[in-house]
């Protein structure tokens, strides 16, 4: 196979790219790195893209060749390329994905699990249900196949302690890597959410010297505190989501019998390119407040839909429902102007009809929109092409 032709530098001097990586490393085993999200944030414009990478993509290692790309991070570390494991992937996606990492963190199981515990544990909104095998207990023997049941989380909030979030992360038995990468995504913003709420963000140097030793990281205290300035600015409709996943990638079988992920060259540049470009769309979407009744008895329905229009970048607030018993699910039009492409947009984000709509000017409405929930609502939504 023909080695592809690296693409050109795809971000500028307005970013500041992570890496984070999640990885199954053991004392005296080899590992590799099978999470993997690039997060691009632009201070100016208080925006954050997500990019989840999936494990097996088969992509030109430098140095190495055509490998998965889970691979490259132990590679750097065996072969003592400069800047070793993290030196190797940083060059690797560069190549790759025209994407300058600027810094990487990366945690092990057990670092995940003590970090989620630390905050207190995390609130996620699960929205699809999913069930997959689960251990009975951490410290039971992961080989004996009595040691594991089939347990399902949500559609529901859900508080998550470190074990719990981890499944929920790393589970794929009864799915697949795209779907892990975007419940992994979901991880992410909810311990970010936890990370902004109470007095986390003032506890900094104190996790810092409780936390350090599970992380591996270029990042100093001095680097986390000037970040940490900035996170009160970006909430959870500031990050946008994207995935590489088909048809940006299709299943092959390598000439030894690998089976990977190759990408389509083109429409790899063109994701990549998308999530690279501050969003003009999201700046006028975050200036549109949606007020969510739960109008039904399944507790937490309003945070799962709160969720979902944080993927396309609206604002929202949770409200008190006059009653807990409708029956159809409404989108109310508080605006003055009742603009149909504005409202068209909401209503697609929601998987709602024209129908749904009802018109209701009030110049005093400090939200735009109140969202009623009812028993017909379907929490369950993919959020891949919801980024506005």
């Amino acid at each position: 196979m023909v080695e592809p032709t690296a693409l050109p530098p795809l971000t500028d001097n307005e970013t500041i790219n992570f890496l984070l990586i999640g990885s199954d490393k053991r004392p005296g085993s080899s590992y590799r790195t099978d999470t993997m999200v690039i997060a691009v944030v632009w201070p100016k414009e208080g925006q954050v893209s997500l990019i989840s990478i999936p494990r097996d993509l088969w992509i030109y290692i430098p140095t190495v060749g055509m490998q998965r790309i889970n691979t490259a991070y132990q590679s750097g570390e065996i072969t003592g390329y400069a800047g070793g494991g993290p030196g190797l992937l940083k060059d690797t996606i560069a190549y790759n994905l025209g994407i300058r990492i600027d810094h990487t963190a990366m945690v092990d199981f057990n670092g995940f699990r003590r970090i989620v515990d630390t905050l207190g544990g995390i609130d996620l909104p699960v929205a699809c249900a999913y069930t997959d095998w689960r251990l009975i207990d951490p410290s039971y023997d992961p080989e004996n196949e009595d040691n594991w049941y089939l347990y399902t989380a949500g559609p529901g909030l859900m508080h998550m302690d470190g074990d719990l979030a981890l499944w929920y992360a790393r589970s794929r038995s009864k799915s697949n890597d795209f779907d892990r990468g975007r419940r992994q995504q979901e991880v992410i913003r909810a311990i970010y959410s936890r990370a902004l709420s109470g007095d986390t963000l003032t506890k900094i140097p104190q996790l810092y010297n409780d936390l350090n030793t599970l992380v591996t990281t270029d990042l100093g205290l001095a680097d986390i505190l000037k970040l940490a300035a900035l996170a009160p600015g970006f909430g959870n409709a500031d990050i946008r989501s994207y995935y590489i996943r088909p048809p940006v990638v299709s299943s092959w079988i390598t000439p030894g019998g690998a089976y990977v992920l190759l990408p389509d060259q083109a429409a790899l540049q063109g994701l990549v390119t998308q999530a690279l470009t501050a969003s003009a769309q999201a700046q006028v979407n975050e200036t549109i407040t949606i007020e969510i009744w739960n109008g039904t008895a399944s507790d937490g329905w309003d945070a799962l839909a709160a969720s979902r229009l944080d993927y396309a970048g609206y604002l929202t607030r949770l409200g008190t429902p006059d009653r807990r018993d409708y029956a159809r699910s409404v989108l109310i039009d508080l605006t003055t102007d009742q603009d149909y492409n504005r409202r068209a947009l909401i209503l697609n984000v929601l998987g709602f009809t024209l129908d749904q709509v009802i018109s209701m000017p009030d110049p005093n409405s400090t939200a735009q929109f109140r969202l009623i929930l009812g028993y017909d609502y379907q929490p369950c939504f993919q959020p891949e092409g919801l980024s506005p």
